[in-house]
């Protein structure tokens, strides 16, 4: 168990052996790491302990640099940790590399149904018990997909839960895929004019761009292909609270300079790599639509939710857009099948991928009477404009869930927790202790 310092923190690693499948306690065991980060000078002092659940599905959990973040607030009351929720960071790794050990796409499916939010607080439980005993209780903050998780903590065992804070991350707990996609196509579409109005030039650039993709193949640095369709997905930067900034400077040095012939530069295809490559987080992509499949709300496949219903949205269709005068919008928190196509660390993935899909009859992963008697004090931060969950989705399950207050604001985009310096974390808190 190694331990370090940063600036103003120290930090010590924990790894826990937990079953793959919580139903076989006996059965195929995986790692679950996680970091614990206290201030620096009280590392003895009894702290109740912070849990913080990533977003993703498939992210890591933070690496810290000292008291930084949303740390900054939470280490003044906290002992925090941080999870590498399973299949994520130093976690037992689950991708290209590791997967085909598994065997065949059928094989690492199965493996996979194992990686939900069910699966991911029955870690956290076992993680509790190690760390507090059978009686200790801990809180529990949940970014985005970590706050679906909390719901899920909140729903199967609240009593290992002291309080809950969620930040942009309370969804819908009757929703389909379907009905996810079909709320997110016009959000995203409104972050796309409020972009175009702020930007007019970026109308040119964004037709420019994908019209030199329809007509030369083009490579990213990787090896994988920049399709139009590929291009327009740069728009899950619109969700951020600076995103349409950076998207507009990422757009502006699109082309090598020059009267001759157009050439996409080096410098915009290593930056659209970065945003557009699963190497980092491959689960993203291979379970994101899985995390909305419960069978008391349908037992049907999740079907590519966000393909189908953009099918009836021709709005965003590139060719459509190019025929016209008007700008190729940019899609949001979507994933497509061709991904697994152009994507050179999702492309040896493409079967499992759509085997996943097409799995019905998921596990429930709320009890909505469980949530309506909840006694556990939550506060959740809705984002008034939040691109990637919906806010009427969130005010309704908020509705439902007992002993829960909100806090709805526009003055942060889904990030906030993230960029507020521990402004948003301070609130919920405030929130719970009756102080707001």
């Amino acid at each position: 168990m190694a331990v370090f310092r940063q600036p103003g923190t120290v930090l010590t690693d924990h790894t826990f052996s937990v079953p793959l499948d919580h139903a076989d306690p006996g059965g195929e065991r995986i790692e679950v790491y996680a970091r614990e980060v206290v201030a620096a000078g009280r590392e003895r002092d009894s702290l109740p302990w912070l849990l913080f659940l990533q977003g993703g599905p498939g992210g890591r959990s933070p690496r810290p640099l000292g008291r930084d973040g949303w740390l900054v607030r939470a280490l003044d009351d906290y002992r925090v940790l941080l999870l590498d929720q399973r299949g994520t960071g130093r976690s037992t790794p689950a991708n290209r590399q590791t997967l085909p050990l598994r065997g065949d796409a059928t094989a690492q499916a199965e493996y996979l149904a194992h990686f939900r939010a069910d699966s991911i607080i029955r870690d956290c439980e076992l993680i509790r018990c190690r760390l507090l005993g059978e009686d200790g209780q801990w809180s529990v903050l949940g970014q985005s997909f970590g706050g679906f998780c909390a719901l899920t903590y909140l729903s199967f065992a609240p009593h290992g839960l002291r309080e809950a804070f969620i930040t942009g991350g309370l969804p819908g707990l009757g929703t389909t895929a379907q009905e996810v996609y079909r709320a997110a196509y016009p959000r995203v579409e409104n972050k796309n004019q409020r972009h175009f109005a702020r930007y007019p030039q970026d109308v040119a650039a964004t037709r420019e761009i994908a019209r030199h993709l329809r007509e030369h193949r083009v490579l990213l640095p990787n090896g994988g292909s920049l399709t139009a369709e590929a291009f327009q997905s740069l728009g899950i930067m619109l969700g951020a609270g600076t995103g349409s900034h950076s998207l507009h400077y990422l757009l502006e040095d699109a082309f090598v300079p020059g009267d001759g012939d157009r050439r996409l530069s080096d410098s915009f295809l290593s930056a659209v790599q970065g945003h557009l490559s699963f190497a980092g987080n491959p689960l993203y992509a291979i379970l994101h639509e899985s995390i909305y499949g419960q069978r008391s709300v349908s037992r049907d496949c999740t079907g590519w939710a966000a393909q189908q219903v953009h099918l009836g949205h021709p709005q965003f269709d590139v060719d459509q857009a190019l025929s016209g005068d008007g700008p190729v919008l940019f899609t949001g928190e979507m994933i497509y099948p061709w991904m697994f196509t152009t994507d050179p660390a999702l492309a040896p993935l493409r079967e499992t991928a759509h085997l996943l899909a097409l799995r019905e009859d998921w596990p429930d992963l709320y009890d909505a009477s469980q949530l309506a008697a909840n006694e556990v004090p939550v506060a959740a931060a809705v984002y008034h404009d939040d691109m990637y969950v919906d806010a009427a989705q969130s005010l309704a399950t908020a509705r439902s869930v007992g002993s829960l207050r909100t806090w709805v604001t526009d003055e942060y985009e889904h990030d906030g927790l993230r960029v507020s310096s521990g402004r948003v974390l301070d609130r919920l808190i405030r929130l719970v202790r009756g102080e707001a």
